[in-house]
């Protein structure tokens, strides 16, 4: 059987202008975390919260983030847990990065300019890990968080609810 391919996540909307609150079936699922700066009202209620330099700043992050999950989704808002779920992913993918590369980037050199915008080594060698402990542990915080929001009945209720009603693509 094959997987019904649904749309796409739209990065030609005008993000400036649009409230997905307002305006859900404009949102699209995507993959990982695409959109998570760009979703309104939801990325300026979230983002204040999202940090991991420490394992102290990592939990309340984590935990502040997770309480919002959860209040989206007893507020049948499945875009914002949706975006919620996106920053515990985003806090485990990043800090992830910095627990490998102490200055965040991965790969030598720019990108180049025909692929920008686009994830990937473009044929740029891969930078020496440098291993951080406290990013490591911070990383699995935000992970323990993320996979508990990715598996809540509710939510996954709420997503093929979403699904169903717009025919969006799921990750």
């Amino acid at each position: 059987m094959t997987k019904k391919k649904g749309k796409s996540f739209n990065y030609d909307l005008d993000f400036s202008k649009t409230d997905f609150r307002k305006n859900p079936e404009l949102y699209r699922v995507g993959k990982g975390e695409q959109g998570v700066l760009l979703v309104e009202p939801y990325k300026s209620e979230i983002l204040p919260h999202w940090r991991f330099r420490t394992l102290e700043i990592a939990k309340e992050s984590s935990k502040k983030i997770y309480e919002l999950f959860l209040e989206y989704v007893a507020a049948n808002d499945f875009v914002g847990a949706d975006m919620a779920r996106k920053f515990l992913q985003m806090g485990y993918t990043r800090a992830r990065r910095y627990a490998n590369h102490k200055s965040g980037k991965k790969y030598d050199g720019p990108v180049p300019d025909d692929k920008k915008g686009q994830s990937g080594a473009h044929g740029r060698a891969q930078l020496p890990r440098e291993m951080d402990p406290v990013k490591a542990e911070a990383a699995a915080i935000f992970k323990e968080k993320w996979y508990l929001a990715k598996e809540n009945e509710t939510y996954v209720k709420q997503m093929a609810a979403f699904k169903e009603t717009y025919g969006t693509s799921v990750d």
